[in-house]
C-alpha cells in the first residue's frame, strides 16, 4: 500500500483549492496519507523563495487571476482578499497535527476533512482560522475533541518544526507538496493531482 506524505500550510491558497481530491485519490488506491502542516513561510525562506507580498506586482496579478480561474474550475467558492492575512496559523497547525496523532490511536475522526475545513476558514469563510473558538469548533466538526486546541499544543508544536525541517530535506520549496514515499516522486501543485494519480495507478 503506497504512502503519501502531505506537506502544506494553512495559509495556503492552492492547497486550499486541492479540495479533498487527494482524500479521494488515495482512498480509489487504498493509500494512506499523513498530513505534514508547516510554516510556509519559512520555507519560502529556507528554499530560495519569495514571500508573496514581496513578490512582484505583475506575479501578484497574474496569481490572483489564475486563481479566480482555479475557483471556478473546481466549484471551490475563494475570498480574494481575507480580512485576516496572513493569519497565524501555528495554532490550528498543532491542533490538526494533535487530531491527526488522536485519529491513528482511535481510529475515529477526518483528518483529511479538517485539514480543508481549516484552510477554508481563510479562503472560503473568510473567517480568523487563529482564534481559539474556530479552530475547537473545527474539531469537533470533525469527530475530535475540542480541547486538543489546548491539550495538543506541545505535541503540535514540536513536530510543526520537524515537519518544516524534513520538508526541507526531501526537496519540499512549495505547497501543496506530495511525496510518495515509496518511490520518492514528487508532485507541487493542486493542478498536479492527475500525475500523482496515474503514478499510483503504475505501482
Amino acid at each position: 500500500m503506497a504512502h503519501i506524505d502531505y506537506f502544506f500550510g494553512l495559509v495556503s491558497s492552492w492547497s486550499y483549492l486541492a479540495g479533498l481530491r487527494l482524500e479521494e485519490i488515495a482512498a480509489r488506491h487504498g493509500a494512506s496519507i499523513t498530513y505534514r502542516p508547516l510554516d510556509l513561510l519559512a520555507l519560502f525562506d529556507r528554499t530560495g523563495g519569495t514571500r508573496p507580498a514581496a513578490r512582484h506586482p505583475n506575479r501578484i496579478a497574474y496569481r490572483d487571476q489564475e486563481r479566480a480561474r482555479w475557483s471556478r474550475r473546481l466549484g471551490l467558492p475563494i475570498v480574494a482578499k481575507p480580512t485576516v492575512f496572513p493569519p497565524n496559523v501555528a495554532p490550528a497547525s498543532y491542533a490538526l497535527i494533535a487530531a491527526q496523532s488522536a485519529a491513528e490511536r482511535s481510529g475515529t475522526g477526518d483528518v483529511g476533512g479538517l485539514a480543508h475545513a481549516l484552510l477554508a476558514t481563510t479562503w472560503a469563510e473568510d473567517r480568523d482560522v487563529a482564534s481559539d473558538a474556530v479552530i475547537r469548533e473545527k474539531l469537533a466538526a470533525f469527530g475530535f475533541d475540542p480541547n486538543l486546541a489546548t491539550t495538543g499544543l506541545f505535541e503540535g508544536a514540536l513536530a510543526y518544526e520537524k515537519n518544516l525541517d524534513e520538508a526541507i530535506e526531501r526537496g519540499v520549496f512549495g505547497a501543496p507538496f506530495y511525496i510518495v514515499r515509496e518511490t520518492d516522486q514528487r508532485f507541487w501543485g493542486q493542478d498536479r493531482l492527475d500525475f500523482l494519480d496515474e503514478h499510483l495507478d503504475s505501482l
